[in-house]
C-alpha cells in the first residue's frame, strides 16, 4: 500500500458507502413489514438498529468535509434529536396498540415522538446562531427553505388528492420524515453543483 491508500484505509469508509447501508437496511425492513414477514414492533426494533448506521455516516462526513465544531455540535444534537423522535414513536405506537387509553396520558403518549421534533427544530436553529460563517448559514437556511418548499408541494398535492378520493389518507407527522429527507437532498444537490 502507498501513502495515499494508507491514510485512505485509515480514515474508514466514507458517507456514501454508510448511506447506502442504511437506505438498504432500512429498504429490507420495509419490504419485510410490507410483506408482514415480520411484525411492527420487530419492524420498529431492526429500524432502530438500523439507525445506527447514522453515527458512522455522520462521523464520515465529518472527515470528509472536515467540519467545524459548531457543525459537529449540530449533527451530534440533531442525531440524538433523531434517536429520540424514532424512540418516542415506537413507544407511543407500542403503547397505543396494547393498552386502551383515554384523555390525558393519550395526549402524553402523543407527546413522546413530539418532543424529539422540538429538539431538532431547537438544534437547527442553535446552529445558525452559533455559526459565524455567513456563507455556511446562508447553504443551511437554502436547504431548509427547499426542503420546506418540497413538503409544503408534496403536502398540498396530496390534500387535494386526498379530497377527491384518489389516494388514501396519510398522517400529518410524515412531514417531518419527508422534510429530513428533502433536507439531505437539497444539501447533497448544492453540493453536486458546487454551491
Amino acid at each position: 500500500m502507498d501513502k495515499a491508500e494508507t491514510s485512505k484505509a485509515a480514515a474508514g469508509r466514507g458517507p456514501g458507502f454508510w448511506a447506502g447501508l442504511y437506505v438498504a437496511s432500512s429498504a429490507v425492513i420495509a419490504a419485510l413489514r410490507l410483506t408482514d414477514a415480520i411484525t411492527a414492533t420487530a419492524a420498529l426494533i431492526l429500524f432502530f438498529g438500523a439507525m445506527g448506521l447514522l453515527i458512522p455516516l455522520v462521523r464520515a462526513g465529518e472527515r470528509q468535509n472536515c467540519a467545524s465544531p459548531v457543525m459537529v455540535r449540530y449533527n451530534r444534537r440533531f442525531l440524538a434529536a433523531s434517536f429520540g423522535y424514532v424512540l418516542g414513536l415506537g413507544i407511543a405506537i407500542g403503547i397505543w396498540n396494547t393498552y386502551e387509553l383515554s384523555g390525558p396520558v393519550v395526549f402524553a403518549i402523543a407527546l413522546l415522538p413530539t418532543l424529539p421534533t422540538f429538539a431538532m427544530i431547537w438544534a437547527m436553529a442553535r446552529y445558525l446562531v452559533e455559526e459565524t460563517d455567513e456563507y455556511l448559514r446562508y447553504r443551511m437556511v437554502r436547504a431548509a427553505i427547499i426542503s420546506l418548499g418540497g413538503v409544503l408541494a408534496i403536502g398540498i398535492f396530496w390534500g387535494f388528492l386526498e379530497m377527491f378520493e384518489l389516494v388514501p389518507h396519510i398522517w400529518a407527522w410524515w412531514v417531518l420524515p419527508v422534510w429530513a429527507v428533502g433536507l439531505g437532498l437539497a444539501q447533497l444537490w448544492m453540493k453536486v453543483r458546487g454551491e
